[in-house]
């Protein structure tokens, strides 16, 4: 071929790339895709405002709670004062309690020792 066809014939292959990697001017509104995501951004803000609106619901019933809880805790704590106050003082504590049962024990179980071997006297084997 010629070079002087070769020209034209490379424009007319290159119009229709050229065409083709043109974007179409969007007009706002008339397509889908941003009507779409007006929607979904609108139905966003309405979420994040009712989610904002439920967490201080929450935050204002939990303090009604910890409120209420911290009374409750409160009056326990005078009650216990109370009859704490009110109980007498013990005569032993609980260790000393338990030195005087063991103490006991080994008394009762000297004399029935005692008593056991009786008044004979055996010959004492293990010792020799």
């Amino acid at each position: 071929m010629s070079r002087r066809h070769l020209l034209p014939l490379l424009f007319c292959l290159s119009l229709p790339l050229a065409a083709h990697g043109e974007e179409p001017t969007a007009t706002p509104g008339a397509t889908p895709a941003s009507d779409d995501l007006a929607q979904l951004q609108q139905r966003l803000d309405e979420s994040e405002k009712l989610r904002a609106d439920l967490a201080a619901q929450l935050q204002g019933a939990e303090s009604a709670v910890v409120g209420r809880l911290r009374q409750e805790n409160q009056r326990l704590k005078l009650q216990l004062r109370e009859l704490q106050a009110q109980q007498p003082p013990r005569l032993l504590s609980d260790e000393q309690t338990w030195f005087a049962t063991g103490g006991a024990v080994a008394l009762v179980a000297f004399v029935l020792g005692a008593l056991s071997r009786g008044r004979r006297r055996r010959r004492r084997e293990w010792i020799n």
